[in-house]
């Protein structure tokens, strides 16, 4: 009978330690599970910044062509109006000079 009852006793002590085994590793693959989905989630988040990011940047750089393009039409402008001015000038000193030269000055 004593024998009967260790040998339960170890049969039960086996299954115990087998439901513990079990346990653990199941409580150790849930980890990983939760450590696995924080890490994408956290992958996602950062993905989503990063795109955010980078259309505040295009929109920025559109908006410094537009700018760009803008100032070039006005020294397109400017350097027409200054031309202008200097054929207008050239044309005073000319006539000035005619005037220098009848002496009417």
């Amino acid at each position: 009978m004593t024998i009967e009852i260790g040998l339960a006793l170890t049969i039960l002590s086996v299954v115990i330690a087998l439901q513990g085994y079990q346990l653990n590793k199941q409580k150790h693959r849930d980890e990983q599970t939760e450590k696995q989905t924080k890490e994408e989630k956290d992958d996602a988040k950062e993905s989503a910044e990063i795109k955010a990011q980078l259309g505040y940047i295009s929109k920025g750089v559109d908006d410094i062509r537009i700018d760009l393009k803008a100032n070039e039409r006005q020294m397109a402008a400017l350097g027409e109006r200054v031309t202008r001015v200097e054929e207008s000038s050239k044309q005073a000193h000319k006539r000035l000079d005619n005037l220098e030269s009848k002496g009417d000055l």
